[in-house]
C-alpha cells in the first residue's frame, strides 16, 4: 500500500477544512475587512466613500488604529469553524463517495456537490456571516449608529434579542445564494483544473499544481461572485431607519446599486476582493492539500510499525 491511497476518515476531512479556514483566516482579514468597508463606502446614508483600497486602509489605520484591520476576527473565525469546515467536508467526502480507483467525478458532478457543499455550509454559517459583515462595518457608522460588537457571541447575543433567534438566518437567502457561486465556482473549478492538470501530464501532483490550480479558481470565483457578494454584504449590514429597513430584497439593492452608483459599482472594491478570494482560494486549498497528506503519511508510517 501507497501512502497516497490512504483513506481519509470523514470527521478528519471536516477537521482538515474548517482547520485549513480558519488559519487562512488569521492571514486574510485586513482584505476582507478593506473589501467589506469598501462594498459599502457610497451607500446612501453613509458618510465616508474611500476611493481606492490604499485609501481605506490609510482612513482605517489613521482615524481606527492599526488592530482595525482586523476588526471581526472573531467572527471571521467562527464563520470557518462553521462554513469552511461544513463546505469543504461535505465536498470532499461526497467527491470520494462518486470516485473509484481509476475515475474522478465528471465536470456535473463536480458541480451538483459544489452547490450542495454552498447550500449546506452557506446556511450553517449564516449566523457568523451577519456578525462579521456588521463588525468589520462599524467602522464607517457615525459614533452614535456604532453597533459596538465586543466579539462574535456578543454579537449573535445581541441580534437574538434586537431580532429573535431567527433573526441569525434573516439574511439566510442571499448569503446561500453567494455561497452556491463562490462553491459552484471555486470547488468545481479546483478539482477540475487540477485533473485536467495530472491528466495531461502538465504537471504532477504536488504544491506547484496545487497553487496554480487554485490561483485559477480563484480569478474566476472573484469575477463572477463579487456582484453577488456585494448586494449580500449590504442586505446583511442594512440598518432600520424609522421601523423600514433599507432595503426591501435582493433586487431592491441591485436596482440602487445600478440607478444611483452605476454598474461598474458592483465591483467596488474588487481589487481587495480579488486578493482575499485569491489568497483564501490559494491559502487555504494548498493548506488543506498539505495537511491531508501529513495525515496519510502519518497513518501510512504507523501502518508500516
Amino acid at each position: 500500500m501507497q501512502w497516497q491511497s490512504i483513506p481519509i476518515p470523514d470527521y478528519i476531512k471536516f477537521a482538515i477544512g474548517g482547520s485549513s479556514g480558519i488559519l487562512t483566516t488569521l492571514i486574510i482579514q485586513p482584505l476582507d475587512v478593506v473589501k467589506t468597508r469598501m462594498q459599502i463606502s457610497g451607500q446612501d446614508g453613509y458618510q465616508k466613500s474611500y476611493k481606492s483600497s490604499f485609501d481605506a486602509i490609510y482612513h482605517i489605520t489613521t482615524n481606527e488604529g492599526i488592530l482595525a484591520i482586523y476588526s471581526g476576527l472573531s467572527a471571521a473565525l467562527f464563520r470557518q469553524a462553521t462554513y469552511t469546515t461544513a463546505r469543504l467536508g461535505i465536498y470532499t467526502t461526497l467527491y470520494e463517495r462518486y470516485s473509484s480507483k481509476n475515475h474522478h467525478p465528471n465536470l456535473a458532478i463536480k458541480l451538483f456537490i459544489a452547490i450542495i457543499a454552498g447550500l449546506v455550509g452557506s446556511f450553517v454559517g449564516t449566523p457568523a456571516e451577519i456578525a462579521l459583515i456588521r463588525m468589520t462595518a462599524d467602522g464607517i457608522f457615525p459614533i452614535e449608529q456604532k453597533r459596538n460588537y465586543r466579539n462574535v457571541f456578543h454579537a449573535i447575543g445581541c441580534i437574538i434579542e434586537d431580532d429573535g433567534f431567527l433573526g441569525l438566518w434573516k439574511t439566510v437567502l442571499p448569503t446561500m445564494c453567494r455561497g452556491v457561486v463562490v462553491n459552484f465556482i471555486q470547488l468545481a473549478s479546483y478539482s477540475q483544473i487540477k485533473q485536467i492538470l495530472i491528466e495531461t501530464k502538465s504537471l504532477s501532483d504536488g504544491i506547484l499544481l496545487h497553487f496554480l490550480a487554485s490561483m485559477i479558481s480563484g480569478l474566476n470565483t472573484a469575477v463572477l461572485s463579487m456582484p453577488v457578494d456585494i448586494i449580500k454584504t449590504r442586505i446583511q449590514n442594512m440598518r432600520i431607519i424609522n421601523g423600514i429597513p433599507e432595503y426591501s430584497s435582493c433586487w431592491n439593492v441591485f436596482y440602487r446599486i445600478f440607478k444611483n452608483e452605476g454598474v461598474h459599482s458592483l465591483w467596488k472594491g474588487f481589487l481587495p476582493y480579488f486578493l482575499k478570494i485569491g489568497s483564501n482560494t490559494v491559502i487555504m486549498f494548498i493548506i488543506f492539500e498539505q495537511m491531508s497528506e501529513a495525515y496519510r503519511i502519518l497513518v501510512y508510517q504507523h501502518y508500516l510499525n
